[in-house]
């Protein structure tokens, strides 16, 4: 994948004569005249590097515009490299920019071979240090660290980590299937990490729960009048991840007038915004994910089979919690931990009872209802351990769920549990975190007497 380069430089003359050398060097090159431009080029396609002149029209001598420049380059991305031009009398001006966080300095007029040189120096640096940044994520994921790991113990789940080893590093599109709420997301970022692309964005966009109209300039923009509201111009995901990564989320339910255009740009990396008839390409890897049958929704002529194949080369399946219950008590443990620390409570882990309750779940909103029982549980607690009453779960598969009750409900469940547990309003105050006055307050509202 070729390096992308910003050049900013107010010289119209610089900027063509840089961009046919860089151009013919391989390179791809976005062009800004001033800093206004290039730090909206920075936004619209993130570069490998910034090649930035120091003065602008404004003021062409003291260097001023091109330091305030730099530090909003370091602002929006620290890492990454920005390469500074000045003239053979401002060496001192380069020096003050290295200071603030330059990486290297090329005097005008330049000598081709000298600045070539730096430049791939520079991408080299970067380079390394991605792929290093890249490893550790990838082995973060794939040990069970880190915000999001990928609980791994049961056989099934040691398949998928097996499978994201080998899928991760290629381009190859990846449709992950399963129920909702088994972790799809979660393998759509390991998919990224391991790949390497790890060090552009990934970006992720609900292709099921967006108008046809809206998805559209999601995925490809839109220009200023395009319809009614498009009061300015708008870059679409395909173009923000140019480079790196789009994770499809709810594939299955995309509108079937849009996935003719989404064929085309998998097929061809082509595009145009809603309104234009310029075409764009861009270089994106695409990972979709879907909880529907894909077969009965071609079957019943809703979703094209010539875009099933396009999108999953490799088909990565999650099996429901129910059917992998030897993850259930490590991520119980990893949810736990997590909100313990959010709710600064110190919990240190489950009774026997309770991780017996959570293995007899059905939990059929699977690895994210459990988090949510895990965190409510959490609140509920008032010792070092967390017990099965702490849970709010019955122990068989035909209780009502929690996620039904309304607010005042919740709370008066809370407060009757605490008011059980510690005899009296005053421990129980002190339990939730509330004031005596607070929950009689509480109490006299939802008809609690005690």
């Amino acid at each position: 994948m070729p390096f992308r380069i910003l050049i900013a430089d107010d010289q119209p003359d610089v900027r063509e004569s840089l961009r046919l050398l860089l151009k013919a060097e391989g390179f791809k090159v976005d062009l800004a005249a001033t800093p206004v431009a290039a730090l909206a080029a920075l936004e619209a396609a993130a570069p490998d590097l910034v090649l930035m002149d120091m003065n602008y029209s404004k003021d062409t001598t003291s260097g001023r515009e091109g330091l305030e420049l730099l530090e909003r380059i370091r602002a929006v991305d620290a890492a990454l490299p920005v390469v500074v031009m000045t003239a053979w009398g401002s060496v001192e001006l380069a020096v003050e920019a290295m200071k603030r966080g330059a990486k290297d300095f090329v005097l005008k007029p330049w000598e081709n071979a000298r600045l070539l040189a730096t430049l791939s120096t520079q991408l080299e640096l970067a380079s390394a240090l991605n792929r290093s940044k890249r490893l550790e994520a990838e082995n973060a994921l794939l040990r069970g660290e880190g915000a999001s790991p990928l609980v791994a113990r049961s056989k099934a789940m040691q398949q998928v980590v097996q499978l994201l080893e080998r899928l991760g590093p290629s381009d190859a599109g990846v449709l992950i299937t399963g129920e909702n709420g088994t972790g799809k997301s979660l393998v759509a970022k390991c998919l990224h990490a391991a790949s390497r692309r790890a060090a552009q964005p990934l970006l992720t966009l609900n292709a099921g729960g967006l108008s046809e109209g809206v998805l559209e300039s999601e995925l490809f923009g839109h220009v200023k009048g395009a319809f009614t509201d498009a009061r300015e111009g708008r870059a679409g995901r395909f173009e923000l991840a140019d480079g790196g990564t789009l994770f499809l989320d709810e594939i299955g339910n995309a509108p079937l007038s849009l996935q003719a255009k989404l064929l085309r740009v998998l097929e061809t990396g082509e595009f145009e915004r809603v309104g234009s008839s310029r075409t764009q390409r861009a270089d994106v890897r695409v990972i979709a994910a879907t909880n529907v049958d894909l077969e009965s929704e071609i079957a019943a002529g809703r979703f094209r089979q010539d875009l099933r194949y396009r999108l999953n080369t490799f088909e990565i399946h999650l099996l429901p919690l129910r059917e992998r219950r030897e993850d259930i008590a490590p991520l119980a443990a990893l949810f736990l931990d997590r909100h313990a620390k959010r709710y600064r409570k110190a919990i240190s882990g489950f009774e026997e009872g309770a991780l017996r309750l959570l293995e007899q779940q059905p939990w059929p909103g699977n690895v994210r209802e459990l988090d949510h029982a895990v965190e409510r549980a959490v609140l509920m607690a008032s010792g070092s351990t967390l017990a099965a009453s702490d849970l709010l779960l019955a122990p068989n598969a035909n209780r009502a769920s929690l996620d039904d009750l309304s607010l005042d409900d919740m709370e008066a469940l809370l407060i009757r549990k605490a008011l059980a547990r510690h005899g009296s309003a005053s421990l129980a105050a002190e339990a939730l975190g509330l004031s005596r006055s607070a929950i009689y307050r509480r109490m006299q509202k939802l008809g609690i007497t005690g």
